[in-house]
């Protein structure tokens, strides 16, 4: 699944949506000169995230494109519904419930998951309770008023 060397933390959003959250995060990523891969379940969250990265805020770019965009492997944000890592990134950005796939290579997993969504806080516990069991870092975070707190 992943080496020792592979962190991987949980986000649990419950002020916020996940198309506010994921640019801050993506933004913080960029800032520490890391590229990024976010993998999501169906195709059609793709186009949704990749109009919503374009329009989430008027002063900030983030340089990004779906996986069948031409020159893939060159962006430093993919969004993608597959487990190849076309861009190499470094952080692993899973949605909507995606499957974790192959960790090993990246240096950070975070799953971001809807707090008020049953499905996916299932589905965040399972992937929890599987990585935890292979002997990867964990940690959970959880959205606070005052920003992110780390829980565990």
């Amino acid at each position: 699944m992943a080496d020792a060397a592979t962190e991987v933390w949980f986000y649990h959003l419950e002020r916020t949506g996940l198309e506010q959250a994921l640019p801050e995060l993506l933004e913080k990523t960029l800032q520490r000169g890391w590229k990024a891969l976010v993998r999501v379940r169906q195709p059609d969250r793709v186009a949704h995230l990749d109009a919503a990265l374009w329009t989430y805020r008027d002063d900030s770019f983030l340089p990004h494109a779906p996986d069948d965009e031409p020159n893939a492997a060159r962006q430093l944000i993919l969004l993608t519904t597959g487990f190849e890592n076309p861009n190499g990134a470094d952080a692993l950005f899973l949605v909507d419930g995606a499957e974790p796939g192959e960790l090993s290579g990246f240096a950070r997993c975070v799953v971001l998951f809807d707090g008020g969504d049953e499905a996916q806080l299932a589905v965040a516990r399972a992937q929890w309770s599987a990585i935890k069991a292979s002997g990867v870092s964990v940690s959970y975070w959880r959205q606070q008023a005052r920003g992110w707190e780390k829980q565990a």
